[in-house]
């Protein structure tokens, strides 16, 4: 029998609206509008940490209007806490009030190449503590793949990845500027087994551009593998347009859907 389980559910990033600003409500109604089945809801935009009141609240909404929770996008970075337990914890309520499966985390607060061994080994350590804490939770956690971290290039990040050695620990991805698209590519086939959700966006010449599906298309293909499922989600829309949002929507939707007919 043909395996129909979806490989990629398309959604967005809360945090696109915050700028709007855009209620957690309009979000729901606007992505409802759009097709879109799932919502990361970004810590200080929409949720928030130590708040596990909201976070239910804003759980029952996203489930009444039809969608799920594909993570929650936590400001937690590795190296600024003088208490990372204590403080890390304070997300992590949060988290699971929202029911989420996934809580981002962020690498640090500098360049890999700036960054000394001694702090590399610090913030490697730290990571293992908060995926150990999101484990012992059942929630995965997951880095951002992002410039000024340690997962800014594709080594570093597969390092921190392998030298922490937590099996909770993942990544999510999108396509950082500082890399060409084949180094992109790469990146996603080195990371199988450890890749979690894309956050979804084409900046063409480093300026927030619609939606490229040539571009996408070659992503997804690079990520293939069998019966994993993840969520494609939308951010940086151009112009922080909702117009915009609505046609980088429909795209995404299309390549989803032709995706996971034959993926």
């Amino acid at each position: 029998m043909r395996d129909v389980t979806p490989r990629w559910i398309p959604g967005a990033v809360s945090a696109t609206f915050k700028k709007l600003p855009l209620s957690a409500d309009e979000i729901l109604a606007l992505l409802r509008e759009c097709g879109l089945k799932t919502v990361e809801w970004s810590e200080n935009a929409h949720v928030f940490p130590d708040d596990p009141d909201g976070a239910a609240v804003l759980r029952q909404k996203t489930l009444d209007a039809g969608l799920t929770i594909a993570a929650y996008g936590s400001y937690y970075r590795l190296g600024e806490h003088e208490r990372p337990e204590e403080d890390f914890r304070k997300s992590l309520r949060s988290a699971q009030a929202l029911g989420a499966p996934v809580i981002r985390l962020w690498a640090g607060t500098a360049a890999s190449w700036d960054t000394d061994e001694d702090t590399r080994a610090r913030l490697t350590r730290e990571a293992a503590l908060v995926a150990r804490m999101c484990g012992d939770a059942q929630i995965k956690a997951a880095l951002e793949w992002h410039k000024n971290t340690l997962t800014d290039t594709n080594e570093s990040a597969l390092r921190l990845i392998r030298e922490a050695d937590a099996p909770n620990l993942y990544c999510l991805w999108q396509p950082t500027v500082a890399l060409s698209p084949r180094e992109r590519v790469e990146g996603i086939r080195q990371l199988r087994g450890r890749l979690l959700n894309f956050h979804v966006y084409s900046w063409p010449d480093g300026a927030r551009g619609p939606l490229n599906a040539a571009e996408w298309q070659y992503y997804f293909d690079a990520a293939r593998e069998p019966k994993q499922t993840r969520a494609a989600l939308l951010e940086f829309v151009r112009d922080d347009s909702p117009d915009q949002f609505r046609r980088d929507a429909a795209v995404l939707v299309q390549l989803t859907e032709s995706e996971n007919r034959h993926g």
